[in-house]
């Protein structure tokens, strides 16, 4: 009998210290606020560029922007390259603004590091306009930022982006205006 008080008392006493272990290790946390953590536009994020550093999507606030999906092996590229730097050379001034993001997902057209893919889309297409880091645009490792843009404003057969050049144009309030195709000309969206 004194050994069966024993056994629970001991019981006792390791669950009390496993569940104590527990709570330490694992504090409950609170209950988080999930409005405060929906993004409302674009300026809720910071991204990187094309050489690692961080950039705020804040810093484009009162300009229009045009985001780009790009890769410099399909056979869209040229087009719309030149086409964007036409769009960004006769705006720029007028505080719009391209925000160019490499992808891969695609017949991997956009196999390069990120020092390739800016001497590529720099020297080749001429891009003045602000390279990315290399990012993907589908599925569970998709950038939080086209996750927002995808959910903004869905796609003709399901919100997934479909090919390289898919374009979400953004207005001064960071808010998404207009999905356009890879297929769309840049200089169709000026019209």
């Amino acid at each position: 009998m004194y050994s069966w008080r024993f056994t629970n008392w001991a019981s006792l006493l390791l669950l009390g210290l496993a569940l104590s272990f527990f709570f330490f290790r694992n504090p409950p946390r609170p209950p988080q606020n999930t409005a405060e953590e929906t993004p409302k536009s674009i300026y809720d994020f910071t991204v990187k560029d094309i050489r690692g550093n961080s950039v705020p999507l804040r810093s484009y606030k009162g300009k229009v922007v045009l985001v780009v999906n790009v890769a410099s092996k399909c056979g869209l590229t040229q087009s719309n390259y030149k086409e964007l730097n036409m769009l960004y050379e006769k705006y720029r001034d007028q505080g719009f603004e391209i925000l160019a993001f490499p992808c891969n997902q695609f017949g991997w057209q956009e196999p390069g590091t990120n020092e390739e893919i800016q001497e590529t889309a720099c020297t080749m297409f001429k891009a003045e306009f602000p390279i990315f880091e290399k990012i993907e645009v589908n599925g569970e490792n998709a950038a939080p930022l086209f996750k927002f843009l995808k959910s903004e404003k869905g796609g003709l057969l399901g919100d997934g982006i479909k090919w390289n050049f898919t374009k979400f144009l953004v207005n001064k309030e960071g808010k998404v205006v207009q999905r356009y195709a890879p297929t769309t000309s840049p200089l169709e969206i000026e019209v």
